[in-house]
């Protein structure tokens, strides 16, 4: 299986303090990795940097994403590459309607890849196929984005837009924050119809339960700013029946 992503020995740092101390970690095509944690353990850091959030500065390490240096990319360069993050906190965005929005990416993205842009009538027929896929009513398209949406209602906003965007990595932080059951399921399962052979998943969780509608392949473990655990998902399991204080013990 092609390596989509490596991380070596990433370090980084926020305002002058080191969050992530040396994260080693590689994600193969087709497959879904779990990174749990208690919090301030450094999984959102984790993200930040990958997604080249501004304020955060890479002190050592590398990635390769697709075989190019991720670091050296811009933001914009990263999503054009097939790198798409879903925020634990999606933004509003008034005055600009999701339909507006997401053809613009989307037609932006087959600019940079070198295809011709989508038709209205082209558009619209994957963006109807897209929205069936997180449940969406098509009406949501004609609104502002995340406008006066609820936290569930956002969040399967941001799968469709991950449906729409077609990435070759996906990377999820903390989804499931603030979702009731129904919601889980649903934006669980548009991440399952979602999963190829070609693509991967990166999902950032506190808690066990979305796991148990996203199976993970490789679970890991964040402490501290390094990964501590890695194992199968039975390891989810023992971590939601044992908490961390055991994996914590083991490490230090």
């Amino acid at each position: 299986m092609e390596n989509l992503i490596e991380i070596k020995d990433l370090h980084a740092s926020i305002n002058g303090k080191e969050i992530l101390k040396g994260i080693n970690l590689t994600v193969k095509a087709g497959e879904v990795h779990a990174i749990m944690g208690p919090n301030g353990s450094g999984k959102s850091t984790l993200s930040a940097v990958l997604a080249g959030k501004e304020n955060y500065e890479v002190t050592g390490g590398s990635v390769t994403f697709l075989g190019r240096n991720l670091l050296e990319m811009s933001p914009e360069e990263r999503s054009w590459a097939g790198l798409f993050l879903g925020f634990q906190y999606p933004i509003e965005i008034p005055g600009v309607t999701n339909v507006n929005f997401m053809k613009t990416a989307v037609n932006e993205h087959r600019k940079q890849n070198n295809l011709p842009a989508l038709t209205a009538a082209e558009y619209l027929k994957l963006m109807r196929e897209k929205l069936a896929i997180v449940e969406m009513d098509p009406a949501f398209s004609s609104r502002g984005v995340n406008v006066g949406f609820s936290g569930g209602e956002k969040k399967r906003n941001e799968i469709f837009q991950m449906a729409m965007l077609n990435p070759r990595l996906a990377i999820l932080d903390e989804t499931d924050s603030g979702l009731d059951v129904d919601a889980l399921r649903i934006v669980a399962n548009g991440v399952n119809k979602l999963k190829t052979p070609q693509n991967a998943t990166i999902v950032i969780t506190h808690y066990q339960r979305l796991l148990d509608y996203i199976v993970p392949d490789i679970v890991h473990v964040l402490y501290k700013g390094r990964i501590i655990k890695t194992s199968g998902k039975e390891l989810a399991l023992e971590v939601e029946s044992r908490g961390y204080d055991w994996l914590i013990n083991e490490s230090e």
